[in-house]
């Protein structure tokens, strides 16, 4: 019995190898058409083929976007980095083309101020406790640079030299508000020819206005009936002694009687802008100071 069904194994051994042959070889043959095995398993190896390689496609592009989007994200990262460097050379140039403004507008009033010693500095220091009192400038004994001496802009009058150190020096701004920071000021008639036989308004500027901006320069009233209106130039008289005549301050504004009454208080525009200040002139008058008026 066991003899039987080795050789009945034999005999399904060797007919399988027939039938896996006669395939191989109708297989290699050439046909028009697949038999129903053939298509059947062709179309189940498509499908599991199709099973596995959607979900492997859809990870490689989940991949690949991921990579993308990273990618997207440094580039933009650059692209920032380079607007934000672009905005700074922006400002810069900004800041360039101010400072060459500056100093082409102080070349020319220095033109205009020829009949006076000018030294050009620049503000290094200004505390912001004090922004609208002090400033600190560049330049000290060693330059020439002495007390009372004006401070102006290519605009117009900032204030004086405060005190002075060896290399640097501190100016007192007109908006400052020290009471002994006075200045003898002139208002100019708007039309010379008509004014002419009329008496000059000068005045005192002792005060400013924080809340306006503006300068106040208290004046008695004149019997010749000289009006002053908004818009006349207002510069200094070069009678205090200390700043030279016809700096320029600023325009009228308007004009109101004082509390009592007796003057008039006119309100001025600064022509210099005493909150930005960069580049100033010191202007040393060449006269006598008024200690030696005094004697």
């Amino acid at each position: 019995m066991p003899q039987f069904f080795m050789n009945k194994r034999l005999i399904i051994l060797l007919v399988s190898i027939i039938i896996l042959v006669a395939l191989i070889g109708f297989s290699l043959s050439d046909r028009n058409k697949l038999t129903w095995p053939e298509q059947f398993v062709k179309d189940t190896t498509g499908w599991v083929q199709t099973l596995v390689s959607r979900p492997a496609h859809f990870v490689v592009g989940f991949v690949d976007n991921v990579k993308a989007l990273k990618d997207t994200y440094e580039e933009n990262k650059e692209l920032k980095a380079k607007l934000e460097e672009n905005a700074q050379l922006k400002y810069q140039v900004q800041g360039l083309k101010k400072d060459v403004q500056a100093l082409q507008e102080t070349l020319e009033e220095k033109e205009s101020l020829s009949d006076y010693t000018l030294m050009k500095a620049t503000v290094i220091r200004r505390n912001p406790s004090q922004w609208t009192e002090l400033v600190t400038i560049n330049r000290g004994e060693n330059d020439g640079v002495e007390k009372n001496m004006a401070v102006i802009t290519s605009a117009g009058l900032i204030g004086k030299i405060k005190s002075v150190a060896p290399n640097t020096a501190t100016v007192q701004l007109l908006s400052s508000e020290d009471p002994a920071n006075r200045i003898s000021a002139f208002i100019q008639p708007k039309d010379e020819e008509e004014n002419k036989d009329k008496t000059d308004v000068f005045g005192i500027i002792a005060d400013y206005d924080k809340e306006t901006k503006q300068l106040i320069m208290t004046w008695e009233e004149v019997p010749n009936g000289l009006k002053v209106e908004k818009g006349q130039l207002v510069t200094t008289s070069g009678m205090g002694g200390v700043f030279p005549k016809d700096l320029a301050i600023g325009t009228v504004e308007k004009v109101e009687p004082d509390e009592n009454g007796l003057q008039k208080k006119v309100f001025i525009k600064p022509a210099a802008d005493f909150y930005d200040i960069e580049h100033v002139m010191v202007v040393d008058r060449e006269a006598l100071s008024p200690e030696e008026d005094e004697q």
